[in-house]
């Protein structure tokens, strides 16, 4: 198996306002994309963020080869529980993931 990583450009996670996360995954290709979109499902996703699937926005971005995840932070931003003030930890979670081959 392979991590997600090996296969795209970036994945990068960042606030999305002090209550949402965003997850950005630059394919690179189109090929990537394609097989990013059917590899990695938001079952997957909202499982390995402990979030929960209705809560999770997908968004497939074919123009730009990029799929996007916004998500609610598992804590408010900059309270005593937030253990990441920028959320950019939150992008290596699904940058580990293994993606099947295509």
């Amino acid at each position: 198996m392979t991590k997600l990583a090996d296969i795209v450009t970036k994945v990068r996670s960042k606030n999305a306002g002090p209550f949402w996360l965003t997850i950005d995954i630059f394919c690179g290709s189109s090929d990537v994309f394609r097989r990013v979109c059917g590899g990695v499902s938001s079952e997957i996703v909202a499982n390995a963020m402990g979030a929960d699937l209705s809560d999770l926005k997908r968004f497939e971005i074919a123009d730009l080869n990029v799929v996007k995840f916004s998500l609610p932070r598992p804590h408010i931003q900059g309270t005593a529980l937030d253990r990441d003030m920028h959320g950019a930890s939150f992008a290596s979670i699904l940058a580990e993931m293994e993606i099947g081959a295509p």
